[in-house]
């Protein structure tokens, strides 16, 4: 049966998605319209349509139908470590368009248009409020780390957990503290998310503007919009109730709390907002005659576009 999505208007929109879903020791295969995950207990079909993030951990393989699939549906597939506190890769973003990425890459390499998306990306984080315009991008730091050590801080007090600070061994994540470990595996659960979201929309995860110099530069720009109000409480309420299995606990309380926060209608706005985004371009992603087999278009400098372009191959070739 045909899983190929022909109209793009067809794909429900990523605020209307189920949100995520990890999966280890198991495989995943193409179903009629969808997918299945068979493990032990048998199959499960999941609809690929409606899942916004596959995170598939060890012990996982997955079939080309089913990738294909996924892909078609704008359903992003990362490849993780356990209970999903690792990242390793990602599949491709379902549109067609490279509008919303020129646009983001011209914020980024504009030192004065880049200060402004940091800028708007600060007021967000502080809900909203008017900063003072002659802070400079120091001060904002250490406003924010002011507020990020206060909330902290508060949480400690409210749930009578000891908060040493954030600290972990990637080698060996086992090792940390309770709130540590429910702290990294609901972070990974809020990247996985802002990562699906940014590239279903047609940016890049690695041009951001207050972190740089990483493939996911921008998916930690935004979820730092988040992490406060929603990763940080969570991971302190389920350490603080002390599960046999942490990272599992966390990632179901995440799933509830993110849709009670309804995290996924907010994305995507809260991105066009950060980058003042024009509607045009958010719209033009989501044609529906786009089609990844058609060839691109041709780049002309500004200063040519005035003269007449070759008509004939022969023409351009010059015979």
């Amino acid at each position: 049966m045909d899983t190929k999505i022909h109209n793009l208007h067809s794909l429900p929109k990523f605020r209307d998605a189920l949100g995520y879903l990890y999966v280890e020791h198991a495989s995943v295969d193409k179903d009629a319209h969808s997918i299945a995950i068979w493990d032990e207990d048998g199959s499960t079909p999941v609809p690929a349509s409606s899942l916004a993030l596959l995170m598939l951990g060890p012990g996982t393989r997955i079939t080309q139908s089913a990738i294909s699939g996924l892909a078609d549906n704008n359903c992003l597939v990362c490849w993780c470590g356990e209970e999903g506190v690792r990242y390793y890769a990602s599949s491709t973003g379902g549109t067609r368009s490279a509008s919303n990425l020129l646009y983001q890459a011209r914020l980024a390499t504009d030192e004065a248009l880049r200060l402004e998306v940091v800028k708007r990306m600060y007021r967000m984080r502080f809900s909203g409020n008017e900063l003072d315009p002659t802070l400079t991008i120091e001060q904002l730091r250490g406003m924010e780390g002011a507020r990020v050590r206060e909330a902290y801080a508060q949480m400690s007090r409210d749930s009578g957990l000891e908060w040493k600070g954030r600290s972990y061994d990637r080698g060996n994540w086992g090792n940390a503290d309770p709130v540590n470990r429910a702290l990294s595996c609901a972070n990974s659960c809020l990247y996985g998310l802002c990562h699906a979201a940014i590239v279903s929309t047609g940016y890049s995860p690695g041009l951001g503007f207050i972190h740089t110099g990483k493939q996911l530069s921008f998916v930690y720009d935004i979820a730092d919009l988040y992490k406060i109000n929603l990763t940080v409480p969570i991971a302190f309420e389920i350490a603080a109730q002390n599960p046999d299995n942490i990272e599992r606990a966390t990632r179901l309380r995440c799933r509830d709390v993110f849709r009670d926060h309804k995290l996924m209608g907010r994305i995507v706005p809260d991105i066009q907002k950060a980058l003042s985004t024009p509607n045009e371009l958010m719209e033009e992603w989501f044609s529906p005659d786009a089609d990844a087999a058609l060839p691109t278009d041709l780049w002309t400098p500004s200063w040519e576009k005035a003269e007449p372009a070759p008509q004939s191959g022969d023409e351009l070739w010059g015979n």
